[in-house]
């Protein structure tokens, strides 16, 4: 049955919005002092962003031209990018972290005509370059350069050009809308990608309007939420959540500043937030380690309640219901353990979302055991993020849940996941030999990953096709799974990396987690010592092989890791080594750490 999209375009859902609920709170942003929000309605946000439509077609943005966004997630994203898309425009997104020599590969191809940049610092990553298409850089911080190459001025510059233009034309965003069309472009997205050059992929008006309205349509986004928004609005995962608040009219607490994340939860108090496994890893890593830490009774309560929760989630799992005794018994354990962690977290969550990587099971059934339900969802920023979600009230732990809306998946021959429907890319940009590579005669969308789809439609990711593993003893082994085993075994983790590629055994760098390494040295030999020497340490060593052969007892012969190495510090984007979104960029870890790797390789003659 096909889904029902009343809207031609982003615009006319954003306008039907204001016009629908123009008193409610719409997006929230930072206090001066971060002790609470401040908020803007939907007529507030409407009136904003139709001045800076206003003000871009007065700088000659017309249909479909590009636009691009070179700053962290902040209210002001939202508004320049609802303005751009009231224009007629196409947001390009390119993340903070992006290097000069990319941010400008990235707004020369897509031949972006005005670039709204953070601050200065951002502005000057084009400085310079040969950019003919670009016309104005908009500041959200910070002063214009007169002596700027490409003009520039301020974002509230733009917007009181364009009120001025507004009061003098009062159909002009009207005009501007009533063209733009489900197939219009409404977004390039240059994937961050794990090899080689960034390519754009070109999303459509009615991809997006089909996400917003089928994150509604299964429960996941209700207008009682209150969502905090905390992920890379450069990134399809926070788009398409921008979609989805858009059409069901549901506050959204708006900012990316992810170090700032835990301690606003308790403030905010969101009843919904979706983001990256890393931080529920995170959130994990820190509660079991505390309560081991604790020791003595607190520890083996934390245990206790734990494992009766287990217990609870086993049977819902099972369709079963709970037995008094056992409704008992977890009723003392939210009071006694689970309460606090629901209360970091800000003590109304309804559902949490985690998308972009791998979650392992464990962790998820950990927050589950918690009642703090993770609903796995999977997509691609080619698939406007959102593909597959598991519901609410039908979470099956291990899968991605079921299809949203009507869209069509078959598993290839070989395995391969491929998707056909309406939040499918249109291509990749100026790219028609790589657009014409990943679709099927028949229109079905190559996603490149590997699963398996069951009589109910639930979707299970073994792994990424290209990072599968392949011994030279010619066994398949799938590393995202195992890395995600070894981070619900050891609550120090940071990050795995597995690596055996045409190699006779399987081996691993690890990451540790600065915080919670500090707190395992504490009151130990190690205590007070910095992260690399924590590390480097014996005892370090010891704890790490000794979480490495519980992984190994769960493990395939051919699959066990032999050797292991903790590497110096943590993996970062700057160097290439994670995404934006907190993918592994295994040809970067593996080329940087290149030494580790073949050091634990050093005389390996034949399979062990």
């Amino acid at each position: 049955m096909a889904l029902d999209v009343p809207y031609r375009s982003i615009p006319d859902m954003f306008l039907k919005r204001v016009a629908a609920t123009p008193d409610r709170h719409a997006f929230g942003h930072p206090n001066a002092d971060d002790s609470g929000a401040v908020w803007l309605t939907w007529e507030q946000v409407g009136q904003r962003a139709t001045a800076v439509a206003a003000g871009l077609h007065g700088l000659g943005v017309g249909l479909e031209d590009p636009v691009a966004i070179l700053a962290n997630t902040r209210l002001d994203w939202v508004i320049a990018d609802f303005g751009i898309m009231c224009a007629g425009g196409a947001t390009t997104t390119v993340y903070p972290t992006t290097e000069p020599e990319d941010a400008v590969y990235i707004i020369a191809d897509s031949k972006s005509r005005v670039l709204f940049a953070e601050n200065p610092a951002q502005a000057a990553k084009v400085a310079g370059a040969h950019l003919p298409a670009l016309t104005h850089v908009v500041l959200f911080d910070g002063v214009p350069d007169p002596a700027a190459a490409v003009p520039q001025l301020t974002l509230a510059e733009l917007e009181q050009q364009g009120r001025q233009v507004l009061a003098a034309d009062r159909g002009l965003i009207e005009r501007l809308v009533a063209p733009i069309g489900p197939e219009n472009l409404a977004t390039l997205i240059y994937t961050s990608g794990t090899t080689g050059r960034p390519k754009g992929v070109e999303l459509l008006h009615g991809g997006w309007c089909w996400e917003g309205v089928a994150q509604s349509e299964i429960g996941l986004l209700r207008q009682d939420d209150l969502q905090y928004l905390w992920l890379p609005l450069s990134h399809s995962f926070g788009k398409t959540l921008l979609c989805g608040a858009t059409h069901v009219g549901l506050p959204t607490y708006v900012d990316g500043r992810v170090e700032k994340l835990v301690d606003l939860l308790g403030i905010i108090r969101p009843t919904l937030m979706c983001g990256a496994p890393r931080v529920f890893e995170k959130v994990y890593n820190k509660a079991v380690t505390t309560a081991r830490d604790a020791g003595g009774a607190k520890a083996k309560i934390f245990a206790w309640a734990v494992a009766v929760g287990k217990e609870k989630v086993a049977l819902e799992q099972a369709g079963r219901p709970l037995p008094t005794g056992l409704r008992l018994k977890y009723a003392l354990a939210e009071k006694l353990v689970f309460s606090k962690l629901q209360a970091r977290l800000g003590g109304r969550i309804r559902v949490l979302v985690s998308g972009a990587a791998p979650l392992s099971p464990e962790i998820a059934t950990f927050f589950a055991a918690a009642n703090l339900p993770i609903c796995e969802g999977y997509g691609l920023t080619e698939t406007s993020a959102g593909a597959f979600v598991a519901r609410p009230h039908a979470n099956r732990i291990g899968t991605v849940g079921q299809a949203l809306g009507d869209l069509e998946c078959r598993i290839d021959t070989d395995g391969e996941i491929l998707l056909r429907g309406g939040p499918v890319m249109r291509g990749y940009h100026n790219l028609p030999a790589e657009t014409a590579a990943v679709f099927t005669e028949d229109g079905f969308f190559r996603t490149g990953d590997i699963g398996s789809l069951d009589d109910e439609g639930y979707l299970r990711i073994t792994d990424r096709k290209k990072d599968l593993v392949k011994t030279s003893g010619g066994k398949y082994v799938a590393p995202s799974h195992i890395e995600g085993m070894f981070k619900a075994v050891c609550p120090y983790t940071s990050q795995a990396v597995v690596i055996g590629q045409a190699r006779n055994y399987c081996t691993m760098l690890v990451t540790l987690d600065p915080d919670a390494i500090k707190s395992w040295a504490a009151g130990g030999p190690l205590e007070g010592r910095d992260y690399a020497e924590i590390v480097a340490s014996p005892q370090a060593r010891a704890m790490v092989e000794e979480y490495v052969a519980q992984l190994n007892a769960r493990l395939n012969r051919w699959e066990t890791i032999k050797k292991v190495t903790i590497l110096p510090r943590d993996l970062t984007i700057e160097h290439g080594e994670i995404t934006p979104s907190l993918k592994i960029k295994r040809r970067g870890v593996e080329s940087n750490f290149a030494a580790e790797i073949d050091k634990m390789y050093e005389g390996a003659l034949a399979e062990i």
